[in-house]
């Protein structure tokens, strides 16, 4: 097959994920095209795969893959030419206002512009049929394989300047609204109050990166920002406790990172996050600071209660579907679409 993938400006998951795919379909013996913006295209490495700029240079597939809504509107501009079409839904829209309401208006044109509809989550499957998709089922996006952790935990705490003894609560993610993190300097702030030894270490960037900071400065919060870091695995192996408090995720990379090191995780109970981390997370509701920080001072305080959250994270990890099964999946779900269509 003459597979071709289009995708929006990227910088996280969903480039990383194109990413994953391409080496793996050539080396089925497809053919790939890739459609990206320049400054995604060159963000990422997307080897063997031909890349264009212009979604004209798609045309020939046998199937098109777009990732994400902008993805699906771009495709369906020339709808006689790109198909068939299947879309992957990897996020919810959040965004207030016009905006939001132009996102959900070109949400419901893509559910029912698109052969296929794939959803990373559970919840946007059943948003794209709601919105008139006409075949939408789950397809998880899998983590990359974590590198292997090269510095040993006590080294990156003492780099970080913490002792043993104090506790480390990691969070990993972009400095963006979705993530919620006036929520998680809330959290930081009470758990502050019973364990003053605890620091929350968070590693991204983003446009909320200097009001968070003078937050942090006012209040003298127990919290640091890391900015981007390539060692990611190395400060989970060091962390106590993995905290997310965003207000959706749909199986979030970063949860299952958490899980895949043994690192215990206290989470909002969004999206496909239930679905993701089954009994293995403490859960609260989006924006609880209070249930939150008592799931993070639970997992501190109580060393029985986190091994059996690392155990439990563990053994549901080992049996999620790794990048390889989800190329597969993909590919026979290409071959189906191609032959219906024929």
């Amino acid at each position: 097959m003459r597979i071709g993938l289009l995708l929006a400006e990227s910088r996280g998951g969903i480039g990383q994920h194109v990413a994953s795919l391409v080496p793996r379909f050539v080396s089925a013996g497809h053919e790939v095209v890739v459609c990206a913006p320049p400054g995604t295209a060159e963000h990422f490495e997307f080897g063997p795969a031909t890349v264009v700029t212009q979604a004209a240079g798609l045309r020939g597939s046998d199937v098109i893959h777009a990732h994400g809504y902008r993805a699906g509107m771009t495709a369906l501009r020339d709808r006689s030419r790109l198909r068939p079409l299947i879309v992957t839904w990897h996020n919810a829209v959040i965004a207030p206002g016009p905006r939001g309401l132009m996102m959900r208006m070109g949400q419901r044109l893509v559910a029912r512009g698109a052969d296929l509809t794939l959803g990373a989550s559970s919840d946007l499957v059943e948003l794209a049929k709601s919105l008139g998709a006409r075949n939408a089922q789950l397809a998880p996006v899998a983590a990359p394989a974590m590198p292997r952790i090269r510095t040993p935990r006590a080294d990156v705490r003492a780099a970080l300047g913490l002792s043993e003894q104090q506790p480390m609560v990691l969070t990993v993610g972009r400095l963006a609204p979705q993530k919620d993190y006036p929520t998680l300097l809330s959290v930081a702030t009470r758990v502050h109050e019973s364990t003053p030894h605890a620091v929350f270490v968070v590693v991204g960037d983003g446009p909320l990166r200097d009001n968070l900071q003078a937050r942090i400065d006012a209040e003298q919060l127990p919290v640091r920002l890391l900015g981007h870091r390539n060692d990611v695995a190395d400060l989970l192996g060091a962390a106590d406790v993995f905290l997310l408090t965003s207000h959706w995720e749909a199986r979030a990379l970063v949860l299952q990172e958490a899980m895949q090191v043994g690192v215990p995780v206290v989470a909002t109970a969004v999206g496909g996050v239930p679905e993701l981390v089954g009994d293995s997370a403490v859960l609260a509701f989006p924006g609880d600071a209070d249930g939150l920080a008592d799931g993070v001072r639970a997992v501190l305080a109580e060393p029985e209660t986190a091994n059996a959250m690392r155990t439990r994270g563990l053994e549901l990890s080992a049996r999620w579907m790794d990048e390889d099964a989800v190329a597969k999946n993909l590919l026979d779900i290409y071959a189906g679409l191609v032959a219906t269509d024929a």
